[in-house]
């Protein structure tokens, strides 16, 4: 990791919001969607930034690339104030939201990156080979000739990660990138982000609502609740803060008693079907492995716990450890 290429101090975003106080009266509110946010992120460093709905992360990352300007303190990327050159900014950075595409909806794939070609003023050989190699790590050769609007939700979103990349940005921010995707998909996704960042120092924010995304890809988690920043350190660090917990699901080939095993506990048993919980910050494969030798087992899985449930858990508990710089 290198230098600072993403740093905030005190950054805030208030929105005025009229909302009718009556028959013929309206009162004019302020909303706090950004709450004095200071972090710095090195450059080649990949973050997840999660938080419920309307906790400010989209609010952020549109302050991040330009979009909106902020109410108060002070904001840079790679040196640059996103909104007085917002323009300047945009050759070094990409941005993908995961519920909007920056596609051309009527023309093939191939086209629309043409024109992301001309739009960044891309010289051709580097275009060519960071599609070239976009095609390859994210399976999009067959797709090149087919119109966005006929394009699956999957496909669409690789189409739009390698949209944002064919410039060489610094920094690219992803806004709920495996949204609605299948499982495949989500892992194609997944190895390329871990490709490109490995491969070209490629700084990452990641947001999202799905706490695999952030295992597999990041070290450093950030936490952001009603615009303020409550956490900022690794994952295992949030788990055990939020005292979460994943859950084996387990079918038996007949029904039992409920199972115990040290170290978990058995939420729930319906018929052969029983809910076994641990600690998050366990591995899950002794407690497998256990209830396997000793039980006649059918099939299980392991369901992770829902950022929601973790966060929710936070506040049951001690001020969060916040302020990791650099």
């Amino acid at each position: 990791m290198g230098d600072v290429i993403i740093e905030l101090d005190g950054v805030e975003k208030v929105f005025d919001v009229r909302r009718r106080a009556g028959l013929f009266r309206r009162e004019r509110k302020q909303v706090r969607a950004v709450d004095g946010i200071s972090f710095t992120v090195p450059r080649g460093e990949m973050v997840g930034y999660i938080g419920p709905n309307g906790a400010g992360k989209s609010t952020t990352i549109k302050m991040l690339t330009g979009i909106l300007t902020p109410s108060g303190g002070r904001l840079r990327v790679a040196g640059i104030d996103p909104s007085r050159e917002r323009t300047r900014l945009a050759r070094r950075i990409g941005v993908v939201f995961g519920q909007r595409t920056t596609l051309w909806w009527d023309l093939p794939l191939r086209d629309s990156y043409q024109l992301v070609r001309r739009m960044y003023r891309v010289e051709d050989a580097r275009f060519k080979k960071n599609l070239a190699r976009c095609v390859d790590l994210l399976d999009l050769g067959p797709l090149l000739e087919v119109p966005v609007r006929q394009l699956s939700l999957g496909q669409r979103m690789r189409g739009d990660i390698a949209a944002a990349l064919l410039h060489d940005p610094e920094v690219l921010y992803l806004d709920e990138p495996t949204i609605g995707l299948d499982v495949v998909s989500k892992a194609k996704v997944r190895e390329f982000l871990q490709t490109v960042n490995a491969e070209q120092g490629m700084t990452v924010l990641l947001t999202t609502h799905d706490l695999t995304d952030i295992e597999q890809l990041c070290k450093r988690v950030m936490v952001i609740d009603h615009g303020k920043l409550m956490y900022d350190g690794g994952l295992e660090g949030l788990h055990a803060v939020g005292e979460s917990e994943r859950t084996l699901v387990v079918d038996f080939e007949r029904e039992l008693p409920p199972v115990a095993v040290a170290g978990v506990r058995c939420v729930r048993v319906d018929g052969p079907r029983q809910w076994l919980a641990f600690p998050a910050t366990a591995s899950a494969a002794p407690v497998v492995a256990e209830v396997a030798a000793r039980f006649p087992l059918v099939d299980l899985s392991v369901r992770e716990p829902a950022i929601e449930e973790v966060i929710a858990r936070m506040y049951g508990g001690e001020r969060l450890p916040v302020a990791r710089q650099g």
